[in-house]
């Protein structure tokens, strides 16, 4: 028996790729449904948006991402720092994904986790919330389908209010080819 404080957590997972992405993102929440301490509760729609580099153009040489969001709930087994470095990374390395020196290069999957419950971590390796949800299109979008009222733990506004200016913008648009998961789809 573990003497953890277990303790559930709702964890917020971003996904994106852009090499064989309607194999990819599908593999990848088939792989975070399998896992014994996450319970797959809700998946977002799929966004296509464009690929940007390190200076936040459009990376006109490299194929477009398709990204996406899921909500599990973590049966408190893992911190988010195990989650993230153990777990995720590695169904990521199972996908195919290198690390390489470009953090900008094309990728099979690429997962983050973008909010873990309230929690507001701060480490050289890892930032939660994600800064991104509040800059990016590919990541705000997904987040708010998945639950439109949750509070961002630092500046308390929804999911749903910070994903508004970002509905209508160029360059993200729904794909509607790609289903991550038929049982739970919005």
């Amino acid at each position: 028996m573990s003497h953890h404080n277990l303790e559930p957590v709702l964890v917020f997972i971003t996904l994106g790729s852009n090499i064989a992405p309607e194999q990819n993102l599908p593999r990848a929440v088939k792989m975070i449904q399998q896992n014994y301490h996450l319970r797959l509760c809700n998946v977002s729609r799929v966004y296509a948006s464009a690929p940007i580099n390190s200076r936040g153009e459009v990376a006109p040489d490299q194929p477009e991402f398709l990204n996406a969001a899921v909500l599990v709930q973590s049966d408190g087994y893992f911190s988010a720092l195990k989650l993230k470095f153990h777990t995720l990374r590695f169904i990521e390395f199972c996908l195919g994904r290198q690390r390489g020196p470009d953090k900008f290069a094309p990728r099979p999957i690429d997962l983050d986790i973008a909010l873990y419950g309230d929690q507001v971590i701060e480490t050289p390796h890892l930032v939660i919330p994600d800064p991104d949800l509040l800059r990016r299109a590919h990541v705000a979008l997904p987040l708010a389908d998945l639950m439109p009222d949750f509070k961002h733990p630092v500046t308390g506004q929804t999911l749903a209010q910070i994903a508004a200016p970002f509905v209508d913008q160029p360059g993200i648009t729904i794909c509607t080819g790609v289903r991550l998961d038929s049982t739970n789809s919005a």
